[in-house]
C-alpha cells in the first residue's frame, strides 16, 4: 500500500492583484509555493505529486524528486485537479493521496505525515484547533465519489457521508494566501505550533 502527497498548484490566482503570481509571490524569504512544495516533499511519503497549471512548471522550479501532472482546464476548479492528480495515482497503483493547496505556505511536514498515517476510516482530515483544513488523506476507495470539476472536492463527499471521516490534529495553520492582503498580514504574523499564531 503506498501514498502519494499531490499538492495543487494549477488555480487561477485570479483574487491576486500583485506583481507576481501568487505561487511566485515573496513570503518570509522564499516564495509562497517553496513552503508548500517543501512540506509535502520533507513529509517523506511514496511519492509526491504537483499538479500545475496556470504558471507553468518550470517557473515552480521545483525540485527532482516530484512530479510534475499538468490540469490543462484549471478554471474547472480544484477538483479537476484532484481528478487529474488521481489519474496518475492509479496508473502508478497508489492506494490513497494526501492532497493539500500550494497556497497555503504555514501547512507543515507533520501535519502531511499525520494525516497520511491515520488510515482508520476512508477520509482523514488535518484539524487545526479543531477546525478542518488542509491536507486531506483520500483513499482509494472514496475516489470514484469525487466530483470532476468545481472547487468543493474532497469536501463534498465528507458532507455527504461523515461516517467515512476522522480528524487528525495537526500543527502549523491552514491560511490560504488568496490576495495581496493576505500575503501583507501573514507575512507579519509568526506562527508556532506550540504558541499559535502571534504579531511581531
Amino acid at each position: 500500500m503506498t501514498t502519494a502527497a499531490v499538492l495543487l498548484a494549477a488555480g487561477l490566482g485570479t483574487r491576486f492583484d500583485g506583481p507576481t503570481p501568487k505561487l511566485l509571490a515573496p513570503f518570509r524569504g522564499r516564495r509562497v509555493v517553496d513552503w508548500a512544495v517543501a512540506a509535502a516533499v520533507d513529509a517523506a511519503l511514496d511519492e509526491t505529486i504537483v499538479v500545475t497549471g496556470t504558471v507553468p512548471a518550470r517557473d515552480l522550479h521545483l525540485p527532482g524528486a516530484v512530479t510534475v501532472v499538468h490540469n490543462a482546464e484549471p478554471g474547472d476548479g480544484q477538483a479537476s485537479s484532484v481528478q487529474v492528480a488521481l489519474a496518475h495515482a492509479r496508473t502508478v497503483g497508489h492506494s490513497a493521496v494526501v492532497v493539500g493547496l500550494a497556497d497555503q505556505p504555514l501547512v507543515l511536514a507533520e501535519a502531511w505525515r499525520r494525516v497520511a498515517a491515520e488510515r482508520s476510516r476512508a477520509i482523514a482530515v488535518a484539524t487545526y484547533g479543531g477546525r478542518r483544513g488542509n491536507p486531506v488523506r483520500l483513499a482509494a476507495d472514496v475516489w470514484p465519489m469525487l466530483p470532476a470539476t468545481g472547487d468543493a472536492a474532497g469536501r463534498a463527499v465528507m458532507a455527504e457521508h461523515p461516517e467515512l471521516v476522522v480528524a487528525v490534529p495537526c500543527p502549523g495553520d491552514p491560511a490560504d494566501i488568496d490576495t495581496v492582503e493576505d500575503l501583507a498580514r501573514w507575512s507579519r504574523i509568526v506562527s508556532s505550533p506550540a504558541t499559535g499564531p502571534r504579531h511581531n
